[in-house]
């Protein structure tokens, strides 16, 4: 009876044999969807459309999964502090944040875990969710950043298919190796995060002594429109400081939430965490000179070819009084920018614009961004009303533009910048891939024992998947970016280095 039990597991878990013509995937009103692999953009190198109705779709359900716990990043702590730039960049942007030399600014940050849940241990291997929100004389900038300057997918449309592979399973409601790899199996883009995850670096010490990216390739535009490519950085003044796996094993067994113990503990005894921001700039006529697309944030810009320039520090010096009004109800969304500062072509960027603030409406609610912790310190005018917990108080008979009686006027010097676009609309993958030379890289800097760690924290997730198919196609995206790091995993999971090859073979071949 036992073995006919675990039978039947092993068969439920496995699940169906493929069909040998899989019927289409369809929107949830039955159409055939063309591609779930791209999103649909304006050319080669263009933003993406919001008439791909398909994406919309897919990123506003999956935006309405969970109530209320945040589907992503649900476990973190905050800190109020104050950012201060370093000199005037209004040859690069209008943002009045960078307006002059010791210029002052609140801000409030959110550290997090991305896949755990709100009561998981801080020291799980995740990546670190690591948001700045600043209050700016000019309304709210949220830079909504990670501790690792990279990201597993380079599409939105890919997101909800990711986060669905790495959570539990619906069948068993466990995180399993199995599904996340299989996913992670049919898109080689992910080998230079997943690297970067199961290194050392895949479990902080804690928040303090973490660096900070915003990930994606956002725009600076001066006051004369003209716009540069950017991408920000901010180093820890504590320095850098891991976990091993065991380190991580015996931190969870004396206290679960140590990192939230840590930054209260140091910020309370008037220890204040500080970070120095970069940016790298990049010339748009540039976009050409790497093998790889910069606009992919699966990818780093190469430091000897876009040097960083040190932009301002920011020091964390205050806890919230009430954890779940300021820290749970703190909403970010890459959208909110302030004039100077815009978001580029980016085609995750491009979805989270609209996943993140719409995640926020669903979960806090339409007025949100009026809730103390959210609210601008400038003032707000704009004709929305009411909802769920509307406290604007309006007087006024007029909730519309244009009007006789209450005049309102746009504001021509903050007119977007405009890019030039070329090809015609499409749904392809982007340019220039270059799938596995920067995770090869970070492999390669690595000294010997830190690459020893990454190869064993790797295998022990991969010797979980049963379907050899699966092990031997991730092996082999290891081993195309660098020979040693492959053949090392390849013997420590037990696939051959010949069937690794074959496998990405075949799936180049696609």
């Amino acid at each position: 009876m036992k073995t006919r039990s675990l039978l039947l597991a092993t068969v439920l878990l496995s699940g169906p044999a493929l069909a040998a013509n899989p019927p289409p995937l369809t929107t949830d009103t039955g159409s055939a969807v063309g591609t779930n692999q791209n999103s649909k953009t304006a050319g080669a190198h263009g933003g993406v459309l919001l008439e791909d109705f398909h994406l919309i779709e897919k990123l506003a359900r999956f935006d309405r999964e969970r109530i209320p716990e945040r589907v992503v990043h649900a476990r973190g702590t905050g800190a109020y502090g104050v950012f201060e730039s370093y000199g005037n960049l209004s040859h690069l942007t209008r943002a009045s944040i960078f307006a002059s030399k010791g210029k002052k600014t609140p801000m409030f940050v959110r550290f997090s875990t991305v896949i755990h849940p709100a009561g998981s241990p801080e020291a799980m291997r995740d990546p670190r969710g690591f948001a700045l929100k600043f209050y700016t004389d000019e309304g709210n900038w949220d830079l909504v950043g990670n501790h690792l300057p990279i990201f597993f997918i380079r599409d939105a449309i890919k997101f909800p298919d990711m986060v669905h592979s790495l959570k539990p399973s619906p069948y068993s409601n466990k995180q399993d190796p199995n599904r996340f790899f299989d996913f992670f199996s049919h898109l080689p883009e992910s080998t230079h995060m997943l690297t970067q995850v199961y290194s050392d670096l895949g479990v902080p010490a804690n928040y303090r002594q973490m660096d900070g990216h915003g990930v994606h390739a956002f725009k600076f535009v001066n006051a004369k429109g003209e716009y540069r490519y950017v991408k920000f950085k901010w180093a820890s003044q504590q320095g850098v400081k891991n976990l091993t796996a065991e380190e991580a094993a015996r931190t969870t067994g004396e206290d679960h939430q140590h990192a939230t113990t840590d930054l209260y503990a140091s910020i309370g005894a008037g220890k204040f965490p500080a970070w120095e921001m970069s940016v790298q700039v990049l010339d748009p006529k540039d976009l050409d000179a790497f093998t790889f697309n910069p606009l992919d944030p699966t990818k780093v810009w190469p430091e000897d070819k876009v040097p960083s320039i040190k932009v301002g520090r920011f020091v964390l010096n205050k806890m919230p009084d009430n954890f779940f009004e300021e820290t749970e109800q703190a909403a970010f969304s890459p959208g909110v920018q302030p004039p100077g500062i815009e978001p580029s072509e980016d085609r995750l960027l491009q979805g989270r614009l609209f996943s993140y603030a719409d995640t926020q409406r669903y979960r806090v609610g339409v007025n949100y961004q009026s809730l103390p912790i959210n609210r601008a310190r400038t003032s707000v005018s704009n004709n929305n009303q009411a909802g769920g917990m509307n406290s604007g108080n309006t007087k006024s008979t007029v909730n519309y533009e244009p009007s006789i009686t209450r005049e309102t006027q746009d504001a021509a010097p903050y007119l977007l910048s405009r890019a030039p676009l070329t090809g015609t609309t499409q749904q392809q993958p982007i340019e220039k891939t270059d799938n596995f030379t920067q995770a090869g890289a970070f492999y390669t800097a690595l000294d010997p024992a830190a690459r020893d760690r990454l190869v064993k924290n790797l295998a022990a997730d991969l010797n979980q998947v049963r379907d050899a198919r699966v092990k031997a196609r991730m092996v082999g995206h290891f081993y195309v970016a660098h020979t040693e790091y492959g053949t090392k995993l390849a013997h420590a999971v037990g696939v051959k280095v010949d069937d690794a090859r074959a496998a990405v073979a075949t799936l180049a071949s696609r």
